[in-house]
């Protein structure tokens, strides 16, 4: 069962990214917090994109490509208003698509020194 699971969780954070980058979402990273205590999730996904348009479209474009991998639909999805920093909660995985001037405010990437990150893309 254990095993299962930790497949379906790959799975999940596969098919989210592959998403993201239908839709040339930049700077994609994946931190692991599934060995972090009390962690909220087992994974952050990040990544922004330039644009209202462009990060609504990442955040369809993940909604879509999750339901047909793996026929999952978010939790809790918030948001899409103003699509400054769209957030898809999976439980296992939260997806945080970003403005580009929204991310580098808020930072999440540097709030968890002990987690592992993983750089994706690099896109600038």
């Amino acid at each position: 069962m254990a095993k299962t699971l930790a497949k379906d969780k790959q799975a999940l954070v596969r098919s989210i990214i592959k998403g993201i980058e239908e839709k040339k979402g930049y700077e994609i990273i994946c931190i692991h917090l599934d060995k972090i205590e009390n962690a909220v999730t087992d994974y952050f996904i990040i990544c922004h994109g330039t644009s209202k348009t462009q990060v609504d479209a990442i955040a369809d474009s993940v909604i879509d490509t999750v339901r047909k991998d793996i026929q999952e639909k978010p939790w809790q999805q918030e948001g899409f208003e103003n699509a400054e920093w769209i957030l898809l909660d999976y439980v296992k995985a939260v997806v945080h698509i970003f403005q580009q001037d929204t991310r580098k405010f808020y930072k999440l990437e540097e709030l968890w020194a002990d987690a592992k990150v993983e750089h994706i893309s690099d896109d600038i």
